[in-house]
C-alpha cells in the first residue's frame, strides 16, 4: 500500500503557478518546481503526470483567480463605463504594483507558446473568451440603460477591451509609471 500524500496538490498547484509565471513554461525545469513544491520528482509525476499536465493546472489556476477578480468588478452596480474603468484600471495597477513585473500568464503564455502548444493555446483561447464575455455582458448592460449607445456592437466593444487589457499587459512590463497605461483607459472608456 502506498503512502498517503504528504502535500496539498492545489496549494501546490497555487506555488507552481508563480514558479511557470516567473519563468515561463520553457524555463521551469522539473526541479525548480520540486524546489518550490517542496516535494520529491516521484511525487511530482504521480501526483500531476508531467510538467506539462501541471502547467495546465496552473493556468487554470490563474484563469479562475484573475476571472473572479475582474468579473466580480464588472458584476457590481452602478456606472457601467465606471465599472469597465474599473476592471481596466486593477489590471494596470496590478501590473505595475509587481516589482517584478511579470505582466499577465495568459498574454505571456500566448507570447511564448499560441500556436506551438495546441494544449496552451485552447486554454488561453478559453481565458480570453472567458473575458471578453463578461466585458459584452457589462456593454450590453449599459446599452439597456441608455449609458453606451444601443447601435454600436456590443461585441467589438468587447473586442477592443479585450485588447487594450491584452496591450496593456504587455507594455506593463517594461512601464516606468502609470500615464500611458491610464492615458489609454480613459480614452478607451471616454470612446463609448
Amino acid at each position: 500500500m502506498g503512502r498517503p500524500k504528504q502535500f496539498d496538490p492545489e496549494a501546490a498547484v497555487a506555488r507552481a503557478t508563480e514558479v511557470f509565471w516567473r519563468k515561463g513554461y520553457a524555463d521551469t525545469t522539473p526541479q525548480d518546481l520540486v524546489d518550490a513544491l517542496g516535494i520529491g520528482k516521484g511525487s511530482l509525476y504521480n501526483t500531476f503526470g508531467s510538467k506539462h499536465a501541471l502547467f495546465e493546472r496552473a493556468l487554470g489556476h490563474y484563469r479562475d483567480n484573475q476571472a473572479a477578480a475582474i468579473t466580480g468588478l464588472l458584476e457590481q452596480s452602478g456606472s457601467v463605463k465606471e465599472r469597465l474603468r474599473g476592471a481596466l484600471r486593477l489590471v494596470a495597477e496590478t501590473n505595475l504594483a509587481d516589482p517584478d513585473r511579470r505582466g499577465c500568464f495568459a498574454v505571456n503564455t500566448a507570447a511564448a507558446l499560441g500556436g506551438a502548444d495546441a494544449a496552451a493555446t485552447a486554454l488561453v483561447r478559453r481565458m480570453f473568451d472567458r473575458t471578453e464575455a463578461a466585458f459584452q455582458a457589462a456593454i450590453e448592460e449599459g446599452q439597456r440603460t441608455g449609458e453606451i449607445d444601443r447601435g454600436r456592437d456590443s461585441r467589438a466593444i468587447a473586442s477592443m477591451l479585450l485588447s487594450t487589457l491584452v496591450g496593456m499587459q504587455v507594455l506593463s512590463k517594461t512601464a516606468d509609471g502609470p500615464d500611458r497605461s491610464m492615458r489609454t483607459i480613459d480614452a478607451v472608456i471616454d470612446s463609448l
